[in-house]
């Protein structure tokens, strides 16, 4: 059985019916104080040197404990500038983004140690087999041994890639490569899981299979948070959908509120307004 990392509070909030209801809650790991957001994003903005415009400006969204959020955009809308800041690959001097309460700017190292990531290129070790390369990510963010047996065993097999571990990943087709990614990045359990464009290539079996696990995960309190292109795979494994458009966000829709949200249909309006010059 998977352990559940995130310890959480409940809360009492009316309702606009004066009826109680309950809302989760994360407990932070800095303060140990009630924290209701794993991932929040506040007035961030971002601006490469030397270029005038920037590739994100303004930003703010929350991912809450036990939430899949997706970031949805056209491409070079600024999804990936977005990611790559929450992660800490990317410095910026504008706003903050905190995960569990720490500021990935000033406290880097704990936020970090927090989020799993695929990347959209899916890059990997490949002088490494399949299970080297989970064992070593594993070990670099502290995953215990049981942890790793269990991405090794168990969810290996689930996602059919069991057979191909011992074997050199420079071996491994796209897929087989896209997957050996994904399980390396939740090893270590993290509370903040994080892919970007983690659908591009994968066969629809594997698709199916990857949307369940994420719905799964998010539901044993964990967080996710996902760029996809793929507007089905977006609502039907979503809780709330960011949607970016010139670096800036332009909608944020809570699909457990908005059930019947025509999500491609302004998803196509959107994109038939014009770019400013």
């Amino acid at each position: 059985m998977e352990q559940k990392e995130n310890p959480k509070a409940e809360t009492g909030k009316a309702s606009a019916s004066g009826q109680a209801e309950t809302e989760t809650t994360s407990v932070s790991a800095v303060t140990g104080s009630v924290n209701t957001y794993m991932l929040e994003v506040t007035d961030f903005s971002k601006k490469y040197r030397n270029n005038e415009r920037y590739s994100a400006r303004h930003v703010n969204f929350t991912v809450s404990a036990g939430e899949v959020v997706g970031l949805v955009g056209s491409n070079g809308a600024g999804k990936s500038t977005i990611i790559k800041s929450v992660i800490g690959v990317l410095p910026f001097a504008e706003g903050a983004i905190k995960v569990d309460g720490y500021d990935i700017a000033k406290q880097s190292e704990q936020a970090k140690r927090l989020i799993g990531y695929v990347p959209d290129d899916h890059s990997v070790y490949e002088k490494l087999t399949g299970r080297e390369y989970i064992n070593y990510i594993g070990s670099l963010y502290g995953a215990t041994k049981q942890q790793k047996q269990y991405v090794t065993g168990e969810l290996a097999k689930r996602f059919e890639i069991a057979h191909a571990l011992d074997t050199q990943i420079a071996g491994y087709s796209h897929g087989m490569r896209q997957k050996i990614c994904i399980l390396g990045s939740i090893t270590h359990r993290p509370k903040l899981w994080i892919l970007d464009e983690p659908m591009v290539g994968l066969d629809h079996q594997t698709m199916a299979l990857l949307c369940e696990y994420i719905r799964s995960y998010a539901d044993s309190e964990h967080s996710v948070l996902f760029s996809s292109h793929n507007l089905e795979v977006v609502k039907k494994t979503c809780d709330k959908v960011v949607f970016i458009k010139q670096g800036e966000v332009a909608n944020i829709v809570d699909f457990t509120e908005e059930t019947d949200f025509d999500l491609s249909g302004y998803y196509t309006t959107l994109n038939e307004v014009k770019e400013d010059a």
